[in-house]
């Protein structure tokens, strides 16, 4: 088969799943409701058609469920596609969405956001596009703009002529994060009552998802990823070497810019609305990479697509709860599950060097 059939087939099956785990996800909660329920729902709040169904099974999915799984499916999308990116940008299978530090701004951004928030002007800001408006809370935006600023910065530090080495990039990365982790210790210290709400944003949720977290993470999303897809032939030529690489036509350091800034992007916008959630960029990349190959021109569709489900599933874990267990915040599910399996793969050596 060929390459773009199989990037075809591919897409095609773990669209399906998405959308079986979707409908699967939407049914389970306090209320069941039944699949027909689910899918006549969806379809009422589209508009496209009128069915009859309970107007408390309407409210439940659209304005309570729905918004939260079609925004968990969004951030794990973009989780993983950044993942793949990263793995692939660093060579190294231990790259993760946060390696350069995106992860700790947008957490220091949002902790000083909760912690003091005298700092922030405003508690939303409007921002026009083209046929809407999208209203953004002070705490989405402050982690948004944190995110991008780190990202940015640890790439302006490790710059020099004209040049950004992988390997200054990523010691620039680490140092940034361990400064941010300091200022975050010293906000949680200083935050009085905001502490709870400081440590459960930092450990990834969805409980207050809301229809315009879809509508500012979404299009993010789905563009930069978009972007990302159009570049992964140079990505898979970046893997032979920097120098290769240029002799293969490709412009080295703008092909670095682009998918360091892009994935950055897309990581912020999932991390803004979301918390940091871990372990879907790491390991829903290794996951697909053993299925489908190291080719990234099927490996960053089909990971994102996998993420999409992934933390969909993970996050109905965390919703519903597990054999009696409270409901927790998704980032400790993703983490429960992620670990172990993580550490599978290294005992079976499946985990290795790009």
């Amino acid at each position: 088969m060929s390459q773009s059939g199989r990037v075809i087939s591919w897409s095609i099956a773990l669209i399906a799943l998405l959308v079986g785990v979707i409908v699967g996800s939407a049914m389970l909660g306090p209320v069941r409701i039944d699949a027909p329920t689910v899918v006549h729902a969806v379809i009422n709040h589209i508009g496209s058609e009128r069915y009859d169904i309970p107007a408390s099974h309407q409210t439940i999915i659209t304005d309570v469920r729905l918004p939260r799984i079609i925004l968990a499916a969004t951030v794990g999308f973009a989780l993983a596609a950044a993942g793949t990116v990263m793995q692939g940008f660093f060579r190294n299978p231990l790259a993760d969405p946060s390696i350069i530090g995106v992860s700790s701004g947008a957490a220091a951004g949002a902790v000083a956001a909760i912690a003091f928030p005298a700092l922030i002007p405003f508690s939303s800001v409007t921002i026009p596009l083209l046929i809407t408006s999208l209203e953004v809370s002070a705490l989405q935006m402050a982690a948004f703009l944190g995110a991008i600023t780190t990202a940015f910065l640890v790439y302006a530090i490790a710059t020099e002529g004209g040049r950004t080495p992988v390997a200054t990039l990523l010691l620039a990365g680490v140092a940034i994060q361990a400064f941010l982790g300091a200022m975050i210790s010293y906000m949680l210290v200083h935050s009085g009552d905001d502490l709870r709400e400081a440590v459960v944003w930092m450990m990834g949720h969805l409980h207050r998802s809301n229809w315009g977290d879809v509508e500012f993470a979404l299009p993010v999303s789905l563009v930069g990823v978009g972007i990302l897809v159009v570049y992964t032939r140079e990505l898979n030529v970046l893997l032979l070497g920097e120098e290769d690489a240029h002799h293969l036509g490709v412009n080295v350091e703008r092909t670095k810019v682009l998918l360091l800034a892009v994935a950055s992007i897309v990581t912020a916008a999932g991390v803004a609305v979301a918390g940091v959630i871990g372990f879907v960029g790491l390991v829903v990349p290794h996951i697909m990479r053993l299925i489908v190959g190291p080719d990234h021109r099927i490996l960053l569709p089909t990971s994102a697509l996998a993420g999409a489900s992934f933390l969909v599933i993970t996050d109905t874990l965390a919703r519903v709860g597990l054999y009696g267990l409270p409901i927790v915040p998704v980032g400790i599910v993703t983490a429960a599950l992620g670990a172990p399996f993580f550490l599978y793969l290294l005992t079976k050596r499946e985990v290795h060097a790009l």
